[in-house]
């Protein structure tokens, strides 16, 4: 049994044979930033204080050769191969932050519901004990066994005592997994996941004002965070704002309008990029309408998910009104791998 310590704590922790940093990390509740578990967006990048590992495959863009030899390693590839492995992690006090991710829990799909041509909703239940959730994490679903590898998804309800799970999921035709679960898994089947995992999360104590911006299937971990937020009884001023190219392409429009209504604290935004808006509402790209709405995010909590040129647009555009690092947060959704 090899070890990771983690400093400055100084905390160590088991590692058994072929399991990777990262997974160890998260099965002891640790929260370290990760995104595409595949070596390609470089968030669970951080550095080797002494040891050795396998690094694994990863790409130059998310590490580069400059950081490998500064002692750098992405944590979601990187397996130990020393009996002991020192990594710079966290603070002194190193306190558990997340719940540790369940593996092959039993799930029964009780609804698939298309919303657009290429995005459903997929709803499961789970037969066994409910996985307990942080609002902005996702499940891995899959099945490696018949060759659809496990993918990333966010969930897109807050958490619920029955442990239903909601996923929005875009068919991405070069993959093997999201066609899978549009084409072939019907409803009444039972699929395994593994949960949770991802740190885009939301501080239950914020007193900020919120703004929220998504497209596409971008919008299920800010389902998540948004209905959260509004059930805790968040006083301050809730914004969403939709990008889709048309119309046809707006997801959840009825129950953005139902929140809106119930919560007078929040408000629901949409733009169209490739239609006009036939109803006097935003056309044009985040980056061209956010100024109008909101021209100063000084004092904002700021919550970005969507495809990976989408939320490095709009986190430019956030950081030009205002917006300070710290309370920027985001979620980048990398095409599936063939």
């Amino acid at each position: 049994m090899k070890k990771i310590i983690i400093q400055p704590s100084g905390k160590a922790i088991d590692c058994p044979s072929g399991e990777t940093v990262l997974s160890v990390l998260e099965k002891q509740g640790y929260a370290l930033p990760n995104n595409c578990r595949a070596g390609a967006c470089g968030e669970c990048k951080i550095k080797v204080l002494s040891g050795e590992f396998d690094q694994g495959f990863v790409m130059d863009m998310a590490l580069s050769q400059e950081e490998r030899a500064q002692g750098y390693g992405l944590m979601c590839m990187a397996k130990p191969i020393s009996d002991v492995l020192e990594i710079e992690f966290g603070t002194v006090d190193a306190k558990p932050k997340l719940f540790p991710p369940v593996e092959n829990s039993w799930h029964i799909v009780t609804d698939k519901i298309h919303r657009t041509d290429k995005i459903l909703e997929l709803k499961l239940s789970p037969l066994g004990k409910p996985i307990k959730f942080w609002p902005g994490q996702y499940a891995m679903i899959g099945d490696v066994s018949s060759g659809h590898p496990l993918r990333p998804y966010s969930i897109a309800n807050a958490p619920k005592s029955s442990g239903e799970l909601s996923f929005i999921i875009t068919n991405d035709e070069g993959g093997k997994t999201s066609p899978w679960i549009h084409n072939e898994v019907n409803i009444g089947d039972n699929i395994k996941i593994n949960a949770p995992y991802g740190t885009f999360l939301g501080d239950p104590s914020v007193d900020t004002p919120i703004l929220c911006l998504a497209s596409g299937s971008g919008l299920a971990p800010i389902l998540s965070l948004l209905n959260a937020y509004l059930k805790r009884g968040h006083r301050n001023p809730v914004t969403l704002l939709f990008s889709a190219k048309t119309k046809k392409d707006l997801l959840s429009f009825g129950e953005m309008k139902y929140l809106e209504s119930k919560y007078v604290n929040f408000k629901y935004k949409y733009t169209l990029t490739q239609e006009s808006n036939k109803e006097g509402g935003l056309e044009g790209r985040i980056d061209k309408v956010l100024p109008q709405l909101l021209p100063d995010l000084n004092k904002y909590s700021v919550y970005i998910a969507g495809g990976v040129s989408f939320v490095g647009a709009c986190k430019k555009i956030v950081e030009s009104l205002g917006a300070q690092d710290d309370y920027i947060h985001m979620e980048e959704y990398f095409a599936q791998q063939v």
